[in-house]
């Protein structure tokens, strides 16, 4: 099969597409036909070997997966024993092993039927995004009424996290530049601010809940945005330091909030249950061929993307019968 493959560390053009062999299912495990596959700001971390201590669980000296990409969109072509839910022919989507290939292999858990009404591609774009969308407003604890900023709104999880918090009756603010204002509208944010033009940490608002996807304004001018008992939940590696003085603030108690993505069936799930009931949808705003993945990686790392940028490997977009 072709696949895109990885055998150092480095800018996104050392990627090759390479004949490797099929993945082998393993119990608990299919096969998938890929057929579209999300790209993530992680892809574009492991290209890179970045930052250096995540080498320790990556290969020090060269990754040893050798595919990456693990948003996947397909069709079930084979599964191991014990599966239980899902059969040969089954339209999914979710987190895999290699997506940036032809074949791909994942633990049935990490995988739910795409819907009908999404292409592979729209699919493709939603599982590591959404989860983390999800988690970090589970993080801060959103609920109805609540007043909740998103700062990166446009991007891959603020998209997301918008119409998320939407979905919990949250009163939603969302921070983007200037081309991306309509976009968070439509996706049900009741007021954007472009920060092209105004700065939301020097504004009088305050707010219960922030989600910072950016990185781009220190801890202590956002914890001063904050309300009285507001939360301050952190996504962003932008940088070590920045990461370690968060984290420091989350043990001594403050209003910060810190969490690690998940991939889990329930998470899943409930993010497929919002998408059929119309409440969520995935933005698309770049598709490539598997063979300029490379591309496709280095867009995503040059940060600004609107959206997600998806892998597509075949010619079909219409949606699956249903």
């Amino acid at each position: 099969m072709k696949a895109i493959v990885q055998d150092g560390y480095g800018p996104p053009d050392l990627l090759r597409l390479e004949d490797v062999e099929v993945p082998v299912v393993e119990e608990g495990g299919v096969r998938l036909r890929v057929r579209a596959a999300g790209v993530n700001p992680l892809d574009w971390h492991f290209v890179r070997g970045a930052p250096y201590a995540a080498r320790i669980a990556m290969g020090m000296r060269r990754p040893e997966v050798r595919v990456r990409g693990v948003d996947v969109a397909g069709r079930v072509e084979a599964v191991g024993r014990g599966v239980q839910r899902l059969r040969p022919g089954d339209d999914v989507f979710g987190v895999c092993d290699g997506a940036f290939a032809e074949y791909a292999t994942a633990r049935e858990e990490l995988l739910i039927a795409k819907p009908a009404t999404m292409t592979y591609e729209e699919a493709a774009a939603v599982p590591v995004a959404a989860l983390t969308a999800l988690q970090g407003l589970r993080a801060g604890n959103v609920r109805s009424g609540q007043r909740v900023l998103i700062n990166g709104a446009a991007g891959g999880v603020g998209t997301f996290a918008v119409q998320i918090a939407r979905s919990y009756g949250a009163e939603v603010t969302g921070v983007c530049s200037s081309r991306n204002v309509e976009l968070v509208h439509a996706l049900g944010a009741e007021r954007v601010i472009d920060y092209t033009r105004d700065d939301f940490t020097k504004g009088d608002e305050r707010y219960d809940v922030i989600l910072d996807n950016v990185g781009n304004h220190s801890l202590s001018a956002l914890r001063s945005t904050l309300a009285a008992d507001g939360v301050l939940v952190y996504n962003s590696g932008a940088s070590m330091r920045r990461i370690a003085a968060a984290q420091l603030l989350q043990r001594l108690g403050r209003n910060v909030r810190m969490f690690s993505t998940k991939p889990g069936h329930d998470d899943l799930a409930a993010i497929g249950r919002l998408i059929e009931g119309g409440k969520l949808a995935s933005v698309v705003s770049e598709t490539y061929p598997l063979v300029r993945t490379a591309a496709a990686i280095a867009h995503v790392e040059a940060g600004h993307a609107r959206g997600k940028v998806v892998v597509t490997l075949t010619a079909d977009r219409t949606r699956s019968p249903g």
